[in-house]
Order: C-alpha cells, then structure tokens, then sequence
C-alpha cells in the first residue's frame, strides 16, 4: 500500500498555529486573515473580537466562499448574528470554532476542494 501526503493542487494549506499567528503555506501571519481555499491570503481588519462589526463580515462575503470556517481566537466566542447576517442571506454556511479547530476543519474542507474560507482572528 502507497501512502502519500494529500494535499489540494494550487490550494492554500495551514500548516501551523499558535498563540502568535498562523502559517499558511509555510509563511506566518501574525495579524487577523482571510485564508480562501485557493488565491491570495488577505489580511482582515479586526484585531480584537470585540471590535468586530458587519463590514469585516461584508469583506468575506464579497469574497465569494460557499462556507466561512471563524476561527474566534484562542477562546470559542459567538460573533452576534447581526454581524454576519449578510452571509446567511447569501446562503454562505458560517462555523464558529476557537482558532486551532478552524485551522484543522478548514484543511480538511480545502483538502477537499471545497471552496472554504478560514476567516481567523488573530489578536495581538
């Protein structure tokens, strides 16, 4: 039996975290980002979960993804559905998980080909 590393074809992967930041694609981030399953990683404005409103929830959706995987810090925090409203709307799936759970559900989903979008608050 062959085993080999899965990993998805132009895809975007997180290959580590911790309380600093995250690495995606061997490269570390240390402020909050939005991670698509392929393209660019783009930065994301809240550094805090208490400075969350609706516009850093319009960034995503403007994005595109079919399923937003929120990786709420270090804690499992639940953002106020108002803020991501614009989502749901959309019929765009939202999770919320602590930062180390979403980091793992996204690589599974993006392994997948699914078009997921980790959005992970990184607080400094």
């Amino acid at each position: 039996m062959k085993f080999q590393l899965d990993e998805p074809q132009g895809g975007n992967n997180i290959s580590r975290h911790d309380a600093h930041g995250v690495w995606v694609n061997g490269q570390p981030h240390t402020a909050s980002v939005l991670v698509p399953w392929k393209g660019d990683v783009v930065a994301w404005a809240p550094s805090r979960f208490e400075e969350l409103e609706p516009a850093h929830f319009e960034a995503i959706l403007a994005l595109r993804p079919e399923l937003v995987v929120f990786g709420s810090g270090a804690k499992l925090r639940f953002p106020s559905p108002a803020l991501w409203r614009g989502l749901v709307e959309a019929r765009i799936g939202f999770e919320v998980m602590d930062i180390a759970a979403a980091c793992r559900t996204y690589n599974v989903l993006a392994s997948e080909g699914r078009n997921v979008m980790a959005a992970l608050l990184i607080e400094a």
